[in-house]
């Protein structure tokens, strides 16, 4: 007679399987991670499609007639007009354009500028009252913009800055703030120490450090939270819809592609153009695709590299 000698992890597994009345080997773990792979592709898969069929509906919209529009939805255009397009633009989408451009070719760097600048020494440097500092940006992510209309409002008329490029470029810098500061703090904490600490033993002064070492090794950080804020402001409404307003008969408009699409519905009155409100909200749309398409796999390894190292 053999005698079977079994290693005391293969003695327990059979104990198992046999009071649960399952095969060894076989488990639940296979079946749910299934069933929870299937649920997550379905769910991404619904919510993909709610998000492009609108859009399909908005391009094909701008290329139809108005009796086309009303007739199908989703039908194509059985003629592609492209003219839809340059009424938008005579319109004021043109002007518009090109005012949220100024602001943000000069809201962004400063933004990017001012949040890496705080988010290095508030990670990198200790120093009494640090942590007070850090929570006191990460604070103003928490607090709705709407609670802050009214002061906020009466501040910049206060210096004067009502329906100007500057002011709208100083409110977007301390609206977007908070985040930059919470993302950079938290991804300059994960560099490496030692490039920081053999910059210092070879003489560089702490400006240096920061443009010429650490702020090219957080390039992946500053592009996913540089994409961000260019979202962010390029679709802000509330803020330019309170501060960029004509003051006076005389103060020209500069209002914002949001509020100017608004005004583009505005304009129409009882005259029905869809193709127009449907071409400039599509030229209002195309620039940040093309950023966000551009840009996708530098957003991915910036969100994932710091928790990767």
């Amino acid at each position: 007679m053999t005698t079977v000698i079994k290693a005391p992890g293969e003695a327990a597994a059979e104990k198992r399987s046999a009071a649960t009345g399952q095969p060894r080997g076989k488990n639940k773990s296979g079946s749910d991670g299934m069933v929870l792979n299937v649920f997550s592709h379905g769910f991404l898969a619904v919510w993909g499609i709610l998000i492009v069929l609108p859009l399909i509906w908005l391009v094909l919209g701008s290329f139809k007639t108005d009796v086309q529009i009303g007739s199908s939805a989703l039908s194509w255009p059985s003629n592609w007009h492209f003219d839809a397009f340059g009424r938008a633009w005579d319109k004021g989408i043109g002007d518009y354009f090109a005012n949220t451009l100024i602001v943000m070719v000069f809201s962004v760097p400063l933004t990017m500028l001012l949040g890496s600048m705080a988010a290095y020494v508030l990670a990198r440097y200790p120093f009494w009252g640090n942590r007070p500092i850090y929570y006191f940006f990460v604070s103003g992510a928490m607090f709705p913009v709407f609670l802050a209309l009214v002061p906020l409002f009466f501040m910049v008329k206060r210096l004067d800055m009502l329906n100007s490029y500057q002011g709208l470029i100083l409110v977007y810098v301390a609206y977007s703030m908070p985040f930059t500061v919470f993302f950079m703090h938290s991804f300059f904490r994960t560099l490496p120490t030692a490039v920081h600490e053999a910059a210092v033993i070879d003489g560089a002064s702490h400006t240096r450090i920061f443009f010429q070492v650490m702020l090219p090794m957080a390039k992946p950080g500053l592009i996913s939270v540089g994409i961000f804020n260019v979202l962010g402001q390029w679709n802000q409404y509330i803020l330019p819809s309170v501060l960029m307003q004509p003051q006076t008969g005389s103060d020209p408009e500069r209002y914002m592609l949001t509020q100017g699409l608004i005004q583009l519905q505005y304009q129409m009155g009882y005259e029905t153009d869809l193709p127009v409100l449907f071409a400039g909200v599509t030229i209002a749309m195309i620039p940040m695709l093309v950023v966000y398409l551009s840009f996708q796999r530098q957003i991915q390894a910036g969100l994932t590299s710091a928790t990767l190292k």
